[in-house]
Protein backbone atom coordinates (compact mmCIF):
# COMPACT_ATOMS: atom_id res chain seq x y z
CA UNK A 1 0.00 0.00 0.00
CA UNK A 2 3.07 2.41 -0.19
CA UNK A 3 4.55 3.02 2.93
CA UNK A 4 8.07 1.11 2.08
CA UNK A 5 8.10 2.51 -1.28
CA UNK A 6 7.15 6.60 0.22
CA UNK A 7 9.76 5.94 2.94
CA UNK A 8 12.35 4.55 0.71
CA UNK A 9 11.95 7.35 -2.15
CA UNK A 10 11.53 9.75 1.08
CA UNK A 11 15.48 9.03 1.89
CA UNK A 12 16.96 9.50 -2.23
CA UNK A 13 16.18 5.66 -3.04
CA UNK A 14 14.44 5.10 -7.07
CA UNK A 15 11.52 3.16 -6.27
CA UNK A 16 9.69 0.90 -8.89
CA UNK A 17 7.40 -0.94 -6.88
CA UNK A 18 5.20 -3.54 -8.07
CA UNK A 19 1.95 -5.15 -7.51
CA UNK A 20 -0.76 -7.09 -8.64
CA UNK A 21 -3.33 -5.25 -7.15
CA UNK A 22 -4.64 -1.63 -8.49
CA UNK A 23 -6.76 -1.23 -5.38
CA UNK A 24 -3.41 -1.26 -3.23
CA UNK A 25 -1.61 0.68 -6.32
CA UNK A 26 -4.13 3.80 -6.42
CA UNK A 27 -3.77 3.98 -2.38
CA UNK A 28 -0.47 4.24 -2.63
CA UNK A 29 -0.58 6.86 -5.52
CA UNK A 30 -2.94 8.92 -3.27
CA UNK A 31 -0.85 8.30 0.11
CA UNK A 32 2.42 10.06 -2.15
CA UNK A 33 0.00 12.37 -3.19
CA UNK A 34 1.94 15.60 -4.11
CA UNK A 35 4.75 14.57 -1.50
CA UNK A 36 8.41 16.45 -2.82
CA UNK A 37 10.53 13.84 -2.46
CA UNK A 38 14.61 13.07 -2.75
CA UNK A 39 14.30 10.20 -4.41
CA UNK A 40 11.39 8.38 -6.86
CA UNK A 41 8.76 5.86 -6.70
CA UNK A 42 6.99 4.69 -9.93
CA UNK A 43 3.76 2.19 -9.01
CA UNK A 44 3.31 -0.49 -11.82
CA UNK A 45 0.81 -2.65 -12.12
CA UNK A 46 1.94 -6.16 -12.94
CA UNK A 47 4.23 -9.41 -12.20
CA UNK A 48 7.11 -8.44 -9.80
CA UNK A 49 9.28 -11.28 -11.56
CA UNK A 50 8.39 -10.10 -15.01
CA UNK A 51 12.17 -9.53 -16.63
CA UNK A 52 11.21 -6.32 -18.55
CA UNK A 53 11.48 -4.44 -14.89
CA UNK A 54 14.81 -5.24 -15.04
CA UNK A 55 17.45 -5.80 -12.17
CA UNK A 56 17.87 -3.76 -8.92
CA UNK A 57 20.37 -3.31 -6.27
CA UNK A 58 17.77 -4.22 -3.78
CA UNK A 59 14.17 -6.22 -3.95
CA UNK A 60 12.27 -6.26 -1.33
CA UNK A 61 8.97 -8.72 -1.39
CA UNK A 62 6.65 -7.71 1.70
CA UNK A 63 4.29 -10.52 2.16
CA UNK A 64 4.75 -11.81 -1.59
CA UNK A 65 5.45 -15.25 -0.99
CA UNK A 66 3.18 -16.22 1.95
CA UNK A 67 0.91 -17.63 -0.08
CA UNK A 68 3.71 -19.69 -2.00
CA UNK A 69 4.32 -23.92 -0.95
CA UNK A 70 8.21 -23.31 0.12
CA UNK A 71 9.17 -24.77 -2.92
CA UNK A 72 7.73 -22.01 -5.27
CA UNK A 73 8.85 -19.58 -2.53
CA UNK A 74 12.26 -20.83 -3.44
CA UNK A 75 12.15 -20.25 -6.70
CA UNK A 76 10.73 -16.85 -6.39
CA UNK A 77 13.59 -15.76 -4.13
CA UNK A 78 16.04 -17.16 -6.33
CA UNK A 79 14.21 -15.05 -9.29
CA UNK A 80 14.28 -11.83 -7.32
CA UNK A 81 18.25 -12.86 -6.27
CA UNK A 82 19.19 -13.35 -9.72
CA UNK A 83 18.38 -9.78 -10.65
CA UNK A 84 19.41 -7.95 -7.42
CA UNK A 85 22.90 -7.07 -7.15
CA UNK A 86 23.21 -6.26 -2.83
CA UNK A 87 19.75 -8.24 -1.55
CA UNK A 88 16.57 -9.53 -1.07
CA UNK A 89 14.41 -8.90 1.41
CA UNK A 90 11.91 -10.82 2.09
CA UNK A 91 8.82 -12.66 4.92
CA UNK A 92 7.44 -15.33 4.81
CA UNK A 93 4.50 -17.10 7.36
CA UNK A 94 6.47 -18.73 10.03
CA UNK A 95 5.22 -21.74 11.28
CA UNK A 96 3.76 -21.50 14.41
CA UNK A 97 1.35 -23.83 16.36
CA UNK A 98 -1.84 -21.42 16.04
CA UNK A 99 -1.23 -20.74 12.23
CA UNK A 100 -1.14 -24.49 11.44
CA UNK A 101 -4.13 -24.59 13.47
CA UNK A 102 -5.86 -21.52 11.76
CA UNK A 103 -4.36 -23.50 7.89
CA UNK A 104 -6.22 -26.67 9.08
CA UNK A 105 -9.18 -25.07 10.08
CA UNK A 106 -8.90 -23.35 6.91
CA UNK A 107 -8.90 -26.38 4.54
CA UNK A 108 -12.20 -27.27 5.94
CA UNK A 109 -14.20 -24.95 3.88
CA UNK A 110 -14.98 -25.21 0.17
CA UNK A 111 -12.59 -23.90 -1.35
CA UNK A 112 -14.67 -21.16 -3.27
CA UNK A 113 -15.46 -20.03 0.44
CA UNK A 114 -11.72 -19.59 1.21
CA UNK A 115 -9.43 -16.59 1.12
CA UNK A 116 -5.72 -17.16 -0.66
CA UNK A 117 -4.16 -19.35 2.02
CA UNK A 118 -1.11 -18.55 3.77
CA UNK A 119 1.31 -21.02 3.67
CA UNK A 120 3.71 -21.45 7.13
CA UNK A 121 6.91 -22.78 6.52
CA UNK A 122 10.20 -22.40 8.67
CA UNK A 123 13.46 -20.37 7.52
CA UNK A 124 15.48 -23.65 7.37
CA UNK A 125 13.40 -25.45 5.23
CA UNK A 126 13.39 -22.05 2.86
CA UNK A 127 17.40 -22.33 3.30
CA UNK A 128 17.40 -26.02 1.90
CA UNK A 129 14.98 -25.58 -1.20
CA UNK A 130 17.28 -22.39 -1.54
CA UNK A 131 19.99 -24.79 -1.28
CA UNK A 132 18.92 -27.73 -3.38
CA UNK A 133 18.00 -25.29 -6.23
CA UNK A 134 21.57 -23.32 -5.58
CA UNK A 135 20.11 -19.96 -5.88
CA UNK A 136 22.25 -17.12 -5.26
CA UNK A 137 23.32 -15.09 -2.11
CA UNK A 138 23.02 -16.48 1.54
CA UNK A 139 20.74 -15.79 4.31
CA UNK A 140 21.84 -12.40 6.66
CA UNK A 141 19.51 -10.73 9.23
CA UNK A 142 15.92 -12.22 10.56
CA UNK A 143 13.63 -11.00 12.32
CA UNK A 144 10.44 -12.15 13.45
CA UNK A 145 7.58 -9.24 13.05
CA UNK A 146 4.62 -9.83 15.38
CA UNK A 147 1.92 -6.58 15.38
CA UNK A 148 -1.47 -8.00 17.21
CA UNK A 149 -2.47 -10.40 15.27
CA UNK A 150 -0.18 -10.48 12.38
CA UNK A 151 2.87 -12.71 12.35
CA UNK A 152 5.84 -12.61 9.83
CA UNK A 153 9.82 -13.44 9.50
CA UNK A 154 11.27 -11.17 7.74
CA UNK A 155 14.49 -12.16 5.96
CA UNK A 156 17.74 -10.49 4.20
CA UNK A 157 18.94 -12.38 1.12
CA UNK A 158 22.81 -11.39 0.48
CA UNK A 159 24.01 -11.29 -2.68
CA UNK A 160 27.37 -11.28 -3.70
Amino acid sequence: AGQLSIAAAMRGAEVVAVDLSTTLLDLARSRAGDLSLPGSVEFIAGDMLDPSLGAFDHVVAMDSIIHYAPGDAANTIAEMSRRASRSVLYTFAPRTPLLSVMHAAGKLFPRGDRSPAITPTTLERLTRELDRIDAPGEHGRTKRVNSGFYISQAVERVIG
